[in-house]
């Protein structure tokens, strides 16, 4: 028995899209879903009651933070990362591997496992696959991802080949780690650059694995959109149709439409509460930089269209002079906006996808946000 499954409710007729339900040890998720960041127990400046308001159903968490502060032995002993962070929905925890890749010189790869320096203190730490693993029991996250080399952008053949061939083999030995259990799902990650032939076979080597999920990695790291589109278009199809397809460290409202229309079921990004704290808002007609001096007299809501907490009840001028005047309220009440107009755009794609309706939905959102189409 795995601790989840996925049902498929319905398939797009005009595109790859699918509606579906993700069931977990704490609850039901509909998808396709965005998955908003925590990465060190907690979606920075949000508390679980106002993320759960904002309709957030899973939460990403980060192993490699967690290893480092305060320990994954301190979590357990606290009853897991669920009663530490009083969060009782779903969790998924990333490997580190993305972490521990983008310290560059600070880390030394081998087949074991990384050697690599804290950028707390500087302390040599390591990670390996076992380690990964070993460490996402103790958070008892809900989905546990393997340990992967994130390959970077641009990377040679010869380089990505090695990577995406390590990644499979760490993915084996992640799973034998894990072994079966009722209470954690682990999902591998496709690697493979921007190469098909690679990303084929890294499809094939992982999906052998007959995990409960599988994620796409090694994308949004620099490359176009329209790279990372064609990407998805060729490696989406060699994912098992039954379980669940998630696209990692993706957050723009375009670019979760295109990949829900390839067949994506989830994303997770800090672009929404990372950009709140710099002043951007995410609108319905694009984005808006409230610290601009335009706002410091606008009393209307962020976005008239939205009825998320802080556009229910305050200004642009207010929340202009909140962040002007570095009030942490500020940022609280434009990351609160944020996450609830990405997670309400998966809601409607969600309703869009039901009504057979995603194309045209998908036309009237980029011409009022001011996309190219």
């Amino acid at each position: 028995m795995t601790a989840i499954s996925m049902e498929i409710i319905k398939k797009d007729t005009k595109t790859k899209a699918r509606l579906g339900k993700l069931y977990t040890p704490h609850g039901v998720i509909e998808t396709p879903v965005f998955m908003p960041v925590g990465t060190q127990a907690t979606v920075k400046t949000m508390s679980p009651e106002e993320l759960q308001e904002a309709g957030a159903t899973i939460i990403l968490s980060n192993t490699y933070h967690l290893f480092l502060r305060p320990g994954h032995e301190l979590i357990a002993r606290a009853g897991g990362l669920h009663k530490f962070m009083n969060w009782d929905r779903a969790i998924l925890t990333d490997s580190g591997g993305f972490q521990v890749f983008s310290l560059g010189d600070l880390r030394k790869i081998t087949e074991e496992g990384v050697e690599f320096r804290s950028h707390l203190d500087g302390s040599k730490q390591y990670l390996s696959p076992e380690k990964a693993i070993e460490v996402q029991i103790s958070l008892g996250s809900d989905i546990v991802m393997a340990f992967d080399e994130c390959t970077p952008y641009p990377a040679t053949y010869e380089y990505a080949k090695k990577s995406a061939e390590r990644t499979a083999r760490w993915a084996k030995r992640c799973r034998d780690t894990l072994k079966t259990t009722d209470k954690q799902a682990l999902f591998g990650i496709v690697q493979g650059s921007m190469y098909k032939d690679l990303r084929r076979e890294s499809a094939g080597q992982i999906t052998e694995l007959d995990l409960p999920g599988y994620a796409i990695g090694g994308l949004s790291v620099g490359e176009p959109k329209e790279v990372m589109y064609e990407v998805l278009d060729y490696t989406v199809p060699l994912l098992s149709e039954d379980r669940p397809r998630y696209l990692m460290g993706v957050g723009s409202p375009d670019a979760l439409i295109e990949g829900v229309m390839r067949g994506i079921d989830m994303f997770d990004c800090v672009l929404p509460t990372r950009i709140a704290r710099n002043g951007t808002a995410m609108t319905r007609f694009g984005k808006i930089v409230i610290r601009n001096a335009e706002y410091a007299d606008d009393f209307t809501p962020i976005d008239p269209s939205c009825n998320c907490y802080t556009c229910k009840n305050y200004s642009r001028a207010y929340i202009r002079h909140l962040l002007k005047a570095d009030e942490i309220l500020g940022l609280r009440l434009m990351t609160i906006h944020n996450l609830h107009f990405l997670i309400n755009l998966m809601a409607e794609l969600r309703k869009a996808l039901a009504e057979e309706k995603l194309s045209e939905y998908r036309q009237k959102f980029f011409q009022d946000y001011g996309y190219e189409m």
